[in-house]
């Protein structure tokens, strides 16, 4: 299979401590995820501010936080994206989530906040692919809760404020046949098992369900899969917002794109939120403690963050006022660089701390309000959310304003 240099084999890189799947992400012990080691481990490109400025030419608006700041720090194909978009050729964004629990935290919101931006910014119809599917296989979960657990992630998906003229949301149990399954055919018939082996690192004691499940969520990374948005456009351009544990998927969908009649879809890929102890792996759903979720109340963020963020502070205020933090490993830092929205306010708490002029205790408590206000500005969108929204978000039709 032709692959125009990408690297298609991933497994992880065990003999280094460091291992990235779709299903396992976690670092050396007593380190954190090398983004440069992944970037050339999976063969993407860096996203550099050329682009950045290029993005905020193009959309007339400034470039989002999570841009601003490397949240969203690498890529394929971009460029190619913008080009198009440029020439006045349309796109669509693909985006999702495996819905394994009740509600999301916000490493889960992280790509969904991320996505209502691109939506808004370039005015271009969206698809979010809910793989209740996968979480049935990998979770152990019945068919039936697979299925629930969809719907009420889809409840705290739209409360990110997704435009429903533009956004399609599906669950593949519901979903899935028709020309999205055969697309999922053509491409299965194109990835040996060799080949999906060493791209997700699957044994001989994984069940064939496992094995044949990456060509359920590469599908619709072509405009094909979806003849009611895009009636006699089988080849729009797709970008993918996702974390870049999922670039596994999207390597295979590239690598085949070409052999089906297709163009590659582009990605666009951010690192992982940090769970609050530290950035050896990322906010885990399977560990309440290391997690915020979008359900917890302002007295659970305040302990939570009091109790378990990883604090680069010093050991005593004499020290600390001395030595100052140490940043680089300070997870309430690094939370409020993706949530505090300003960046002069930041850069003042980065120098006062890490100067020893502010404690630990102060830039916790900044966090606290920050989180507490998102969280409950997110629940109140959440309880307006019905299930006559859900429906219409999940029908099947034509999108009224996908290129306005």
């Amino acid at each position: 299979m032709e692959n125009d240099g990408e690297k298609m084999e991933v497994k992880g890189d065990e003999e280094n401590g460091q291992v990235v799947t779709p299903w396992e992400v976690s670092a050396k012990e007593g380190g954190k995820i090398d983004y440069d080691k992944l970037i050339d481990q999976f063969g993407c490109q860096r996203l550099d501010s050329t682009l950045i400025e290029r993005v905020e030419r193009l959309t007339g608006r400034p470039a989002h936080v999570f841009l601003r700041r490397g949240v969203f720090f690498a890529h394929r194909d971009l460029s190619e994206i913008l080009d198009a978009y440029e020439r006045g050729e349309k796109f669509y964004l693909y985006t999702g989530r495996g819905p394994s629990s009740e509600a999301l935290h916000l490493g889960h919101l992280v790509p969904f906040m991320f996505t209502k931006y691109l939506q808004d910014a370039f005015k271009v119809p969206l698809v979010i692919q809910l793989t209740d599917d996968e979480k049935c296989m990998w979770k152990n979960l019945s068919v039936e809760e697979s299925i629930r657990l969809a719907r009420e992630n889809a409840k705290d998906i739209i409360a990110c404020g997704f435009d429903v003229s533009r956004t399609f949301i599906f669950t593949d149990f519901n979903f899935v046949g028709g020309k999205f399954y055969q697309n999922m055919i053509k491409i299965a018939k194109c990835v040996t098992l060799n080949k999906v082996f060493g791209i997700f690192g699957f044994t001989n004691e994984d069940h064939i369900g496992k094995v044949f499940f990456p060509t359920t969520e590469a599908a619709p990374a072509f405009s094909s899969s979806f003849p009611h948005l895009f009636a006699g456009q089988d080849n729009v351009r797709c970008l993918i917002p996702c974390a870049i544990d999922q670039d596994p998927y999207f390597r295979m969908a590239r690598d085949v794109a070409p052999r089906i009649g297709y163009q590659k879809p582009a990605l666009i890929e951010s690192s992982f939120f940090p769970a609050l102890q530290g950035e050896a792996g990322k906010m885990s759903g399977s560990d309440p403690n290391s997690a915020i979720y979008v359900t917890d109340t302002a007295k659970d963020i305040k302990n939570k963050v009091n109790r378990y963020a990883f604090s680069g502070g010093q050991d005593s205020i004499e020290n600390h006022r001395k030595y100052g933090a140490n940043l680089e490993v300070d997870i309430p830092v690094k939370y409020l660089g993706f949530f505090l929205e300003d960046d002069a306010e930041l850069e003042h708490v980065k120098t006062e701390y890490g100067a020893g002029r502010m404690l630990t205790g102060e830039v916790k408590k900044r966090l606290i309000d920050v989180l507490s206000e998102m969280v409950e500005r997110h629940q109140r969108a959440r309880a307006a959310v019905t299930d006559e929204m859900v429906d219409a978000f999940m029908a099947a039709r034509p999108l009224p304003h996908m290129f306005d």
